[in-house]
């Protein structure tokens, strides 16, 4: 009746029969029970992507950027006129005193009405004062005198406290330069509606066996398994549920099968490396049971351990057997010998390859005399062991120990690396390496000996710093983000060659300067294409197209530059040769030489000197990252970091790589490497071992000594593994 429909509508929804000597009856258009309505339960319903199921306040990311009051202080120990509030510096002038400006006069209110201490250092603070500071007065008043050629008189007011203030400014700034400042007093903190589980609460009170859908998505891969295997479901909910329920633990079953058991069904996907994320779209494509596919893959093995490499095999296998075709991209051995055909392609890299050098089965590859990855793969060539390992320092100083490390899974056992030797990390995907060097060890080092903003995971402290007087991390990440970086550039040796063409007859006769050679600034490069080399096109709703400059033809600078000609080549010639090309030319000048053979040793002689940091692989980057640190003088007290730097690496660039970090170990320095490859392990002169596997199952030191002792431990898988390699019988 339009009663009931007008009740409805004003009730938003709900209305209250009342009838004569009976109980009012409360009734809903929607699903309610117990005050409580509840929408229609569709899938969107439990995705934080969608505007349906995600939390309304954080939009589903389950986190806010907010002011961190630790990051506003400097220095506990300081005081504020030392500068212990960062906002605060510049209020005082050099010699320690209040200025005139609006913040000065506000301190110097605190000072005199609040009682306010700038000498005492901000750790001794009493704690109102401090909170004072950073949250606010409330509705405590504070009378500011001003005064100016123009006007003066007291101005009452609460103080808003540094984090309000500077969280306000934040949003209502316009200026980049200002919101680049205020976020780095900023950080992460959990939504306070969703308390960072990125969803409403409606949809967390459904539940299955207990467990809502946050529950089961914090699970690791392995515990979700484990959790929806064991679910026993009966009538309707069989009917209902069944078949979603096979497919689902189809999938996690593939996932555990290649290593990833001990990732959270939660975990971010900018925090996966390469190989993880190949994995989980691999994993996608196994469920799917599909045949008659060309599957490629580059370099599936990235980031595992020979244990779950092995798994990782079976699979491709399985997707073979239903009929499949793979063609996978791969430097790893057993993929190579577990292949039907495998194609070679060589001899060199660069201009001294391209070229099918050996096609057949695995075994008539190895018989194949001029295919370099065929000897290896016959054991005719091999990257050897070394006849005498490094000894260990005797002495309880020279050791640089973890102690008591308990970040992510870590569980607490000290960690000993020795100082002068070449140490390999080791353990599964997800034992807890990343998370020893990368979170505790490197950034401990930088904020001690370098004075890096960065924080450090938890452990105890870190003994034996004194040995160490620089620490460098050797990453993957690019060596620039836009096509202007380029090896010359990253290393210096194009100021060098800039140098060189500057000093020239006929340079100097037209009164060039370095500058004049110069891509990116004006004089010398070509000003159609801003020294880039090509011009981007607009596609508007396609992907911009470029394409090469027509005033330069891509050659970047313009026509009275190129006229300077070093042995018949002009400075854009230069940038187009390789590494091993320059080298040859300028083999009459020492300093240009000794960095570009310091890109040899690495095994970077195919690149080009001017080639886009862009085009460049993880494993390219990180070996010219090491190039320029070996260009570098150093103490011989270095700590070099490297994780996985056999990333892309063939059998005889790994050997290259080897005579590198050795090299680095013998001058006195220290070389840690996290690595699952056995060729550099078997090397190493001490291994630290994590396991025994992944997630909240890892975090454990297996095993510390060299590659011999770590055979003994029947609890490494490693150590298992390395039997097989150095030849020791069980």
């Amino acid at each position: 009746t339009d009663s009931v429909e007008q009740c409805l509508k004003f009730g938003q929804g709900r209305l209250i029969v009342a009838v004569p000597d009976q109980p009012d009856l409360a009734m809903s258009e929607a699903r309610s029970c117990c005050g409580h309505a509840y929408p229609v339960l569709d899938p969107p319903l439990f995705s934080f992507n969608s505007p349906q199921g995600m939390c309304p306040d954080c939009n589903g990311i389950g986190s806010r950027l907010t002011m961190d009051a630790h990051k506003i202080i400097a220095d506990v120990e300081s005081t504020i006129r030392q500068g212990a509030v960062i906002p605060w510096k510049n209020y005082f002038n050099r010699q320690g005193k209040l200025g005139r400006s609006w913040g000065g006069r506000q301190l110097k209110a605190m000072q005199d009405q609040w009682g306010f201490d700038f000498d005492t250092p901000w750790r001794r603070l009493p704690k109102r004062h401090k909170d004072i500071v950073l949250f606010g007065s409330k509705d405590k008043e504070l009378n500011v005198h001003w005064d100016s050629d123009k006007i003066q008189g007291n101005v009452r007011m609460t103080w808003e406290g540094l984090v309000h203030t500077m969280m306000r400014r934040y949003r209502q700034t316009q200026s980049e330069h200002q919101k680049k400042y205020y976020s780095a007093f900023m950080s992460e903190k959990p939504c306070v509606t969703c308390h960072g589980l990125r969803l409403r609460p409606e949809v967390l009170a459904v539940r299955i066996a207990e467990q809502s859908i946050v529950n089961v998505t914090e699970m690791t891969i392995g515990e979700a398994s484990d959790f929806l295997t064991g679910l026993t479901l009966k009538g309707s909910q069989k009917i209902i549920g069944a078949e979603l329920l096979k497919e689902i633990c189809a999938r996690l079953r593939f996932l555990k099968n290649v290593g990833l058991d001990y990732l959270s069904l939660s975990r971010k996907g900018p925090t996966l490396s390469g190989g993880e994320s190949q994995r989980i779209r691999l994993a996608s494509q196994v469920g799917s049971e599909l045949t008659g596919v060309l599957y490629i893959l580059d370099e599936p093995s990235i980031g595992l351990h020979q244990r779950d490499n092995r798994r990782l095999l079976e699979t491709l296998c399985h997707l073979r057997d239903i009929g499949n075709t793979l063609i996978v991209i791969e430097h790893d051995r057993d993929t190579m010998l577990a292949a039907d055909w495998l194609v070679d392609i060589g001899p060199g890299a660069g201009l001294l390859g391209g070229e099918i050098v050996a096609e057949g089965t695995p075994k008539a590859v190895c018989r194949n005399p001029e295919s370099v990855t065929g000897q290896y793969l016959s054991g005719k060539m091999d990257i050897p062991i070394p006849e005498k390992r490094t000894p260990v320092p005797t002495s309880r100083g020279r050791w640089i120990t973890i102690k008591k490390p308990t970040q992510n899974n870590l569980a607490g056992e000290d960690a000993r690396f020795p100082v002068g030797l070449f140490v390999a990390v080791t353990g599964v995907s997800g034992a807890g390496k990343s998370t020893l060097i990368n979170q505790i060890l490197y950034p401990a080092l930088a904020q001690k000996l370098h004075q890096a903003s960065v924080e450090v995971g938890q452990h105890r402290g870190i003994d034996g710093l004194q040995h160490i007087d620089k620490v460098i991390n050797i990453n993957q990440a690019p060596i620039g983000r836009t096509p202007r970086s380029n090896p010359a550039t990253y290393t210096k040796v194009f100021d060098l060659i800039r140098d060189l063409f500057s000093l020239l007859p006929d340079s100097r006769t037209q009164g060039f300067s370095k500058g004049r050679f110069s891509f990116n600034v004006k004089g010398g490069r070509c000003e159609a294409c801003r020294g880039d080399g090509f011009n981007r096109v607009e596609m508007h709703f396609l992907a911009d197209v470029y394409v090469p400059c027509e005033t330069c033809q891509g050659k970047r600078f313009n026509d009275a530059t190129l006229e300077v000609e070093y042995k018949g080549h002009s400075i854009a010639h230069v940038l187009d040769l390789s590494v091993l090309q320059a080298s040859e030319l300028f083999a009459a000048h020492p300093k240009i030489g000794a960095i570009l053979n310091t890109l040899l040793d690495v095994g970077l002689g195919y690149i080009k000197l001017g080639q886009s940091a862009i085009t460049l692989s993880g494993g390219e980057a990180q070996r010219i990252k090491l190039a320029r640190e070996l260009a570098k003088r150093d103490t011989g007290k270095t700590l070099y970091i490297l994780d996985e730097p056999t990333t892309g690496l063939h059998f005889q660039d790994i050997q290259m790589l080897l005579t590198v970090l050795n090299r680095l170990r013998d001058q006195g320095n220290t070389v840690i490497v996290i690595e699952h490859n056995l060729d550099v392990i078997k090397t190493a002169d001490w291994i630290i071992d994590l396991g025994p596997e992944g997630g909240h199952r890892g975090g454990r030191i297996m095993a510390q000594g060299t590659p011999e002792a770590l055979t003994k431990v029947k609890a490494s898988y490693t150590g298992q593994y390395l039997k097989e390699v150095l030849g020791v019988r069980c």
